[in-house]
């Protein structure tokens, strides 16, 4: 066995994706996966301003890919 370097990198043929879930008492509803950052924000803004709810958790899905530096 030897160690063989490699890199990590964002894979741009999968997207990148965006969700928000509110965690407020219970509550449970999502945005689901947005392909904009801004669509799941406004999700946020919007469920805040029906329900008044404050506390939301944001999740950024990433693809990468491994290579070998060889």
């Amino acid at each position: 066995m030897r160690f063989v370097p490699h890199s990590i990198r964002h894979e741009p043929a999968k997207p990148v994706t965006f969700e928000a879930a509110c965690l407020t008492d219970e509550c449970g509803e999502q945005s689901g996966p947005q392909g904009e950052q801004e669509d799941a924000q406004d999700w946020c803004l919007r469920h805040a301003g029906r329900t008044g709810h404050d506390l939301f958790r944001r999740v950024v899905t990433d693809h990468a890919r491994v290579t070998r530096d060889e």
